[in-house]
């Protein structure tokens, strides 16, 4: 019996060791040295300060804060530990009122606004926690930003096309906007 224990626990901690430890310090040491900014959670950190991730959506309800997609995360907004979609289809009764209700809340906070609404601004993405806005939803919305800070639209379009990030390589996906860093630049243009 002995002869049949001994290697199976020598077994079980060598491997408790090498899987469970030396490799996950391992790929941790790699990342940190060859992606040290997504090592550390794309934080966006200002004044020694972390302000939030650049990978997670933020929740801007003020009328002088560029609104981000909804999210679908549960018991708040944006919640990273309880990321996931509604799983709601088009048909769902919920879905089709969550829609309608936002579609009335981006009317009410800019009732002059004739465009169309963007998609993005009244789904929420498949995570719940997309921290981007298609250069359309971010258009729908200078106009209510740029009144409520008294600022000249020219200067907030000037921001919008600095933080305005391309197709990744050139070639996947569309351009986008982070909401959070299109804000913290807002911030600091006119706080």
């Amino acid at each position: 019996m002995t002869a049949l224990l001994r290697p199976a626990l020598s077994l079980f901690v060598v491997l408790t060791v090498v899987t469970g430890v030396l490799y996950p310090l391992a790929v941790t040491g790699i990342a940190k040295l060859a992606f040290p900014t997504a090592a550390r959670g794309s934080l966006i950190v200002k004044d020694d300060q972390p302000l939030g991730s650049a990978l997670i959506g933020q929740y801007f309800t003020a009328p002088g804060y560029f609104w981000g997609r909804p999210s679908a995360t549960a018991p708040y907004p944006n919640n990273a530990a309880a990321s996931g979609g509604s799983n709601q289809g088009p048909l769902n009764p919920a879905l089709v009122a969550a829609v309608k209700g936002r579609i009335a809340a981006l009317k009410a906070a800019d009732p002059g606004n004739t465009q169309p609404i963007p998609l993005d601004l009244v789904t929420a993405s498949g995570s719940g926690l997309d921290p981007h806005l298609s250069p359309a939803a971010v258009q729908y919305q200078v106009e209510r930003v740029a009144r409520t800070r008294k600022l000249q639209p020219q200067a907030i379009q000037a921001l919008i096309a600095q933080n305005t990030e391309g197709r990744q390589w050139g070639v996947f996906g569309e351009p986008r906007i982070n909401v959070l860093r299109l804000n913290l630049a807002l911030d600091d243009l006119h706080p």
